[in-house]
């Protein structure tokens, strides 16, 4: 079984009470232990706040990022961490990019299911649709969890911390499954996220059949083709939104290749140019936690540059 599937299976444990600090290597992190939500279920969010943040009066742009557990702390990840406080303190130093708090939402055992958007799965043929369900265990849930995250969690981040509110300065991120709900999060609700950064986004959306072959190439067309009718339809227009995808050639990366360069076309054809848009190649790189720390400089940079950003 792949290792983003075995991480999706994993539950966050049903902690309860009140935040507490931990010692992260760089900055200060505040984990929320089993925030309550009336759109999905429960889990832990981790606020990493950047170094300086106690001692000044200012007010921070927000990167909200999807699986939660896996970013700061090797103790609470299965299968290694990103090292985001690591990268971070480190382009921070360097004016590469702006000082941001960062939003760690932990998954659940239903993570399948709420990073799977549902807009595609309505777009799906019946009989791709079911089978896909069937994988994931049932109807997408995704709606619900941007309820969480842009009705509930959002709000409670803005109350609590001095954090800059508009969308120029609300950004997400995620990997596999959680490049998905990246991507669908702007869609979605442009009015809230400007820009997203979708590493080794999952396109196939199943581990099995993957071997090159027609039963592959038929179920990849009509995937491919759903998809891009559904990011053609959703794509906010161009010009304040910014989108940001890589993937490996390894592992179950080795598969989104052909899947990406035909979603790649749609952002570009709808006008998305190169301060917009990006699309990596990342050669000898796997689908894991290692590979994503390995890279997270390079959307890192794209999401919080200090720099100007293109127009076209």
């Amino acid at each position: 079984m792949n290792r983003r599937t075995l991480l999706a299976l994993t539950a966050a444990l049903p902690f309860a009470g009140a935040a507490r600090a931990e010692t992260p290597t760089a900055g200060r992190l505040v984990l929320h232990e089993a925030m309550a939500s009336a759109h999905a279920k429960a889990r832990n969010v981790s606020v990493w706040l950047p170094p300086g943040y106690d001692a000044s009066d200012d007010r921070y742009p927000v990167l909200y990022m999807h699986d939660g557990q896996n970013l700061f702390d090797a103790a609470t990840a299965n299968f290694g961490e990103w090292g985001v406080d690591e990268h971070l303190d480190r382009l921070i130093a360097g004016g590469q990019v702006r000082a941001p708090i960062v939003v760690g939402v932990w998954n659940t055992d239903l993570r399948l299911r709420e990073y799977l958007p549902s807009d595609l799965i309505a777009a799906l043929p019946a009989d791709m649709r079911d089978e896909v369900q069937a994988i994931y265990g049932g109807p997408p849930l995704s709606d619900g969890y941007l309820r969480f995250l842009t009705d509930e969690l959002k709000p409670f981040v803005d109350r609590t911390y001095r954090t800059l509110t508009g969308p120029q300065d609300t950004t997400i991120s995620g990997s596999s499954m959680g490049g998905l709900i990246s991507m669908q999060a702007v869609m979605k609700r442009p009015d809230v996220f400007s820009a997203a950064a979708c590493l080794s986004t999952h396109w196939p959306l199943k581990v099995q059949g993957l071997e090159p072959g027609p039963a592959l190439d038929a179920w990849r067309e009509r995937l491919v083709t759903a998809w891009t009718g559904v990011i053609a339809a959703g794509l906010p227009p161009a010009g304040a939104h910014r989108f940001y995808f890589d993937r490996g050639d390894e592992t179950l990366d080795q598969f989104y290749g052909q899947f990406q360069t035909r979603i790649d076309r749609v952002f570009r054809d709808a006008g998305y140019g190169p301060g917009r848009f990006q699309s990596l190649l990342f050669p000898g790189a796997q689908h894991n936690e290692a590979s994503w720390n390995g890279r997270l400089d390079v959307p890192l940079t794209f999401l919080l540059s200090p720099r100007p950003t293109q127009t076209s």
